[in-house]
């Protein structure tokens, strides 16, 4: 569970602030925010990429986007945000655990999303 920094966040060996916890997952706020409310949400099983989700992750994947929606209601931008999962190195993954980018706070074009990870 621990070879990521998110594995050693949920182990508790590296320390961080959760702003939603439940059972599945937990949501934190990312260390290099691309825009003024940016939160990842991490799911406490270790899958390293959407595309590496099995038949059986098919609840906890609808899980996520729901706490996702309740984390965007808790921090009050449930009325426009950006959702994002990043797939691989190609697509700007950087941490190889599956977690949600939660994007709120500005309108966003194309090219601002450009460089984001």
């Amino acid at each position: 569970m621990s070879e990521t920094i998110f594995g050693k966040i949920l182990a508790g060996e590296i320390p961080s602030e959760f702003i939603y916890e439940d059972e599945h997952c937990v949501a934190i706020n990312d260390i290099n925010p691309q825009a003024p409310v940016h939160v990842l949400v991490i799911p406490r099983k270790a899958i390293p990429r959407l595309v590496d989700a099995a038949d059986d992750d098919r609840d906890l994947l609808g899980h996520l986007m729901l706490a996702a929606g309740k984390v965007a209601e808790q921090l009050g931008v449930a009325d426009a945000f950006r959702l994002i999962v990043n797939n691989g190195e190609g697509a700007g993954q950087t941490v190889f655990h599956l977690h949600l980018h939660i994007l709120a706070g500005r309108g966003f074009s194309e090219g601002q999303m450009a460089g984001f990870r």
